[in-house]
């Protein structure tokens, strides 16, 4: 393990817990080192980790590769069994539904789209558009992301979803005709951090004047939040990254710092997150205290934890985690990739149009 695994962590979350068997060298996967060089080298540099360890595979995660111990595949059975595949066990979802009004929550980064190594070129498949669609005729249903709102309204382009961009922190309704009966006729808005515009706005103009020197790391200005990107950042530059966004937040004890996929995000000290979006949501839909809903929540990241633990308290809906790996998370289910979301969402409108 190198002395920057830490600083990724968040990018390589650690694989459910295994005890490794006497003999039997376990290696948590994504495998903790990463190419030095950044995007450009990371598949050669998978190829050549592979030659000094034939029983590895190379599989991708995102759009970039990783490399994957065999033997890990018992551990993946493992974590499969408490996390099946949501488009194995459709029918189970479909029957736990069966009677309520599902409303769908759906993530944008890696869950929309695949995960790349320019923000701005996140861009969703027209399939995926009609799949995202096609759910939003039959259940109301939201983005929630990371990203600023308009920035994910440009990216989705559907005028009939509930937009929840900066974490939840900027929600708004439908700007088209709504056909869901319980949503209310005006206009959804919600901005708890609002008073937070004018110093996230002057964080934003420091760390990118901080961060200039160093290559391949971006600060993206998502409004409420901010993002500050270092996966095609050279790996032994990490730190300095890293200690670079902690020393401008030192004379702003108002923002707090976590770590998502390759990203460090800068957020205002508030008590609220993807979780609250989902109850707000859900009371502006109607759904509030209502035993005859189901909320379905499907996302890939760290911050969609919050969702998936609300849903958990709740005893109401499913959480659905995108991913390849074994991560630690609250959903009930899993899907592999954005393309297994799609599908997911095909099977449920399919559902629908034969009631």
């Amino acid at each position: 393990m190198t002395k920057h695994t830490a600083f990724a962590a968040d990018d390589a979350i650690t694989a459910a817990a295994v005890t490794s068997q006497p003999g039997r060298r376990f290696t948590s996967y994504p495998p903790p080192t990463r190419a030095r060089g950044g995007c450009r080298v990371a598949a050669a540099a998978a190829a050549a980790r592979q030659a000094t360890d034939p029983g590895a595979v190379v599989v991708a995660v995102g759009s970039l590769p990783e490399l994957v111990p065999r033997h890990a595949d018992l551990d993946f059975e493992n974590w499969m069994e408490k996390h099946p595949s949501a488009l194995a066990e459709f029918e189970s979802v479909l029957a736990a539904a069966k009677g309520k009004q599902i409303v769908m929550f759906l993530d944008y980064d890696g869950t929309l789209s695949p995960i790349v190594k320019d923000p701005d070129s996140a861009v969703m498949s027209e399939e995926m558009r009609d799949a995202v669609r096609g759910v939003a005729e039959h259940f109301p249903t939201a983005i929630v992301s990371g990203r600023c709102r308009d920035k994910v309204f440009n990216f989705v382009k559907l005028a009939e979803l509930y937009y929840a961009g900066s974490h939840g922190m900027d929600i708004k309704g439908p700007t088209a005709q709504s056909k869901h009966t319980k949503a209310k006729a005006e206009a959804v808005l919600c901005q708890p951090a609002s008073a937070f515009l004018p110093v996230i706005d002057e964080v934003y103009r420091t760390l990118t004047a901080r961060t200039a020197p160093i290559p391949g790391a971006t600060v993206e200005n998502n409004k409420f939040c901010l993002s500050v990107h270092f996966r095609c950042v050279h790996e032994e530059k990490w730190r300095a990254l890293e200690e670079q966004v902690r020393s401008v937040l030192k004379e702003y004890p108002d923002l707090r710092l976590t770590k998502g996929r390759k990203v460090l995000e800068i957020r205002p000290s508030i008590e609220w997150d993807k979780g609250n979006a989902l109850q707000f949501l859900l009371e502006s839909l109607g759904f509030a205290d209502s035993n005859n809903v189901f909320p379905i929540y499907i996302g890939d990241d760290r911050t969609d934890e919050d969702a998936f633990k609300v849903l958990r308290s709740m005893g109401q809906g499913i959480g659905i985690l995108v991913s390849k790996i074994p991560k630690e998370t609250s959903a009930s289910y899993s899907l592999r990739e954005p393309s297994e979301v799609k599908e997911f969402l095909r099977k449920l409108v399919r559902s629908k149009q034969r009631d």
